[in-house]
Order: structure tokens, then sequence, then C-alpha cells
């Protein structure tokens, strides 16, 4: 079983604000977008930045075979949501968006605004095959892509920039409080009793704060004696794949020439028994000897409107049989 997340980068139909411009450039995205989940064949998909849920529709409608999609009702102000491609039909158990009820809201913006809910909904299912009962949380996380006031895209003077960079690291921060909470109520207080992986666009790498707060405590991650020595924290902690992503791979976007793993999947204690060996997790295709290949983004989204595919690389991992 291939579980897998990725970012789809703008998934809209032609002719809105967003996306593609004309049919011949959707059907070039719809195409690229098509050979990659063909070649990566995952039983579940956690996917981001779907804009039109017709789009994911028309996606599924390109592939092999039966898929499902299911998708969250919370999207942001440019109408993108996070959801699910899937072979298992997948079962709704959770939709959320507001903050945890002792989380206070977070300043928004220069103005003062109060921001009391993720932008975009943090949605999960439970799957079933032969081998497990999965159940499985997707996000996208508040961006680092600045937008600054009026929709520019660099800022008038550094303190600007610093100060809308800190009302997106407020939020991000508030979003993976809010996640936690969510993969709380999934591990039903004992995740070595229960299936559970967290995964999608945490728009910050493996060591980073808001990345750290959804681990759980520390101590035992992959990679590290601790990892090996139970304790009562296997019950609560979730483990990051990325140690498993062999080094030359391990990255899911390139930004201003930089490399960098943004996109992540976790798990609880059961599941890591079953994702233990480097090969059972990777970024691009399992099959491709080569790191991905992926183009270098920059300040402006609006650059790669028509592009073909992605700029995130998909993040997986096989479960195997125990």
């Amino acid at each position: 079983m291939l579980l897998g997340t990725w970012n789809l980068e703008n998934l809209y139909r032609p002719g809105g604000p967003s996306g593609p411009r004309d049919k011949a450039a959707y059907e070039a995205k719809l195409a690229a977008l098509a050979r990659t989940v063909r070649a990566l064949d995952p039983s579940l998909l956690g996917v981001q930045e779907v804009g039109d849920p017709a789009a994911l529709a028309d996606l599924a409608g390109m592939l092999d075979g039966t898929w499902h999609t299911a998708l969250s009702d919370h999207a942001d102000d440019r109408g993108i949501r996070v959801g699910f491609l899937s072979r298992l039909e997948p079962e709704v158990v959770a939709d959320v968006a507001a903050f945890p009820a002792a989380l206070r809201p977070v300043q928004g913006d220069d103005s003062g605004r109060q921001v009391g809910a993720a932008g975009r909904g943090l949605f999960a299912v439970r799957v079933t095959s032969r081998a497990l009962t999965l159940d499985a949380a997707v996000c996208h996380l508040k961006s680092k892509l600045l937008t600054y006031p009026g929709g520019r895209f660099q800022p008038r003077d550094e303190g600007e920039r610093a100060r809308v960079g800190a009302y997106a690291l407020f939020r991000r921060t508030a979003e993976a409080v809010t996640l936690r909470a969510l993969a709380d109520r999934l591990l039903d207080g004992d995740g070595r009793m229960h299936d559970v992986a967290v995964l999608g666009d945490l728009n910050d790498e493996v060591a980073a704060a808001t990345t750290q707060l959804l681990v759980g405590p520390p101590g035992s991650e992959l990679g590290t004696p601790g990892y090996g020595r139970p304790d009562k924290g296997d019950a609560t902690r979730l483990w990051n794949v990325a140690p498993l992503i062999p080094a030359e791979r391990r990255f899911s976007r390139i930004q201003f020439g930089r490399r960098e793993l943004i996109d992540h999947i976790l798990l609880s204690h059961r599941l890591t028994a079953r994702v233990t060996a480097t090969g059972d997790a990777g970024t691009g295709l399992p099959a491709a000897e080569a790191a991905p290949d992926l183009p270098s983004v920059g300040a402006d989204p609006r650059q790669r409107r028509d592009a073909a595919g992605s700029d995130h690389a998909p993040v997986w991992i096989r479960f195997r049989p125990t």
C-alpha cells in the first residue's frame, strides 16, 4: 500500500482568475499530473491546492480503474482546498478549521484583524484495506510565500516584509496547533493501537518549530537511538518519515534555487513498524533513479499560471505487511 501527499499547484479549470488561462494549458497540466499519479500508483493520495472540485474529478477521470475523491468544505480566499484522491473508498471523519477553544485568535494584518481559523480546512478520512484501517489527515498550512496589501508580492520596505512574515508565521503556528489537536483526536489516546497518518504541505522544513509542534514528545525520532526504546510518549508521538528518504532526494520543492522538504508524512507508533527501511519512503516517483526534476520558484506564483504539472514533488511511503 502506498500513501502519498502532493501539492497539485493551482488545480483549476480554465477561465478563472487563477490557474490555466485556456483549455490547452489546462489539458497539458492534467496530462502531466495524471502521468505522475499513474506512475506513483497510490492507494491514498492527499492533495493540496484543489481550486475547483470539478478539476480534481477531471484528473480522476484520466486514471485507470475506479478512483474516489473527497474534499474539504473549507477553502481559502482563492478557493483552494485540501482533499484526497483514493483507490479505496474514503469515509470522512473530520473537516475542521476553527482553532482549538484554548487558543486565542492571532493578528492577521496591519489593521489588527484577528484570525481564529485555519485558512484551509484540516481534513481527515478513514480507509480500509485487507492490510489495515488507516485514519489520515491532510493539511496545507499557511504559505511562506507572502502576499502584501493590494495583492503585491513585493514589500514596500523591510519593515513591511518583517510584519507580514510574522503574521504568516503566527497563522502557520496556530494552524499547526489545530492540526495537532486533530491528530490527537485520530490517535484516540494511543498511537500504539491506532494507524494514523498526518500528511500535507506544512510549508516548512523538518526542524522548523511549526513542524516540530506536530511531532510530540522529542527524543525518539527515526534514526535516533531513542527510536527503538519504548516509553510512554509513544502513545502520543508522531514520527516524520523524512529520515527514511534518501538524502539526495530529501526535497519536495525548490525555492530561489534552494532545495527544501516542506511536504511531510507523519505516522503513529504502530505504523512506523511497517515503514522503517530506506526505500519505503521517497519523493518524486518510486521507480525513478534521479532526484525529482523541479522548477525553482520565486516570490510571484503568477509566473507559473500556465505551467504543466506542479512545482512540488509528491512525497510517499510504502507500507509493508507485518
